[in-house]
């Protein structure tokens, strides 16, 4: 998913990875709902705890050099043009759960979409928010 707002500077960077990263992990927890009954599939999701301490680095080192450095690490890429790619991955521990207690799976996978849409939700309106103050015009009196 490419947003077409602009991302204008680098906290609007970092809220524009958010909402994409958070887009790609709703599809492949959809997809782990989807195939619940499908045999042998293996549930995925995308790597939160590295996308979360990439983004918290990035900030600390916007804080200490007015500047953002993204790094790569494991299934997620950084790119040219504030592209990049996160992959998903196995979850283990999803997958032994839906071969003892498929129930119980699936309210993982739901309480995980609920979590997803909020921190989307949160990271748009934030965006919004940022936007319009940065665009909004300077009156002088």
């Amino acid at each position: 998913m490419k947003l077409l707002a602009p991302a204008t500077d680098n906290i609007s960077e970092l809220l524009v990875k958010i909402i994409e990263f958070t887009h790609v992990r709703q599809k492949v927890l959809t997809q782990n709902i989807n195939n619940v009954h499908s045999p042998g599939f293996m549930p995925k999701d995308m790597a939160v705890e590295e996308f979360s301490a990439l983004l918290n680095e990035a900030v600390d080192e916007h804080i200490r050099n007015r500047r953002l450095v993204l790094r790569d690490a494991g299934s997620i890429k950084f790119g040219f043009n504030g592209s990049f790619i996160a992959e998903p991955v196995l979850d283990e521990y999803a997958r032994g759960l839906l071969e003892e207690n498929p129930d119980e799976y699936l309210g993982l996978q739901i309480k995980k979409l609920v979590e997803n849409s909020l921190n989307q939700q949160v990271a748009a309106e934030l965006l919004r928010q940022r936007q319009e103050t940065i665009l909004a015009p300077v009156y002088r009196v």
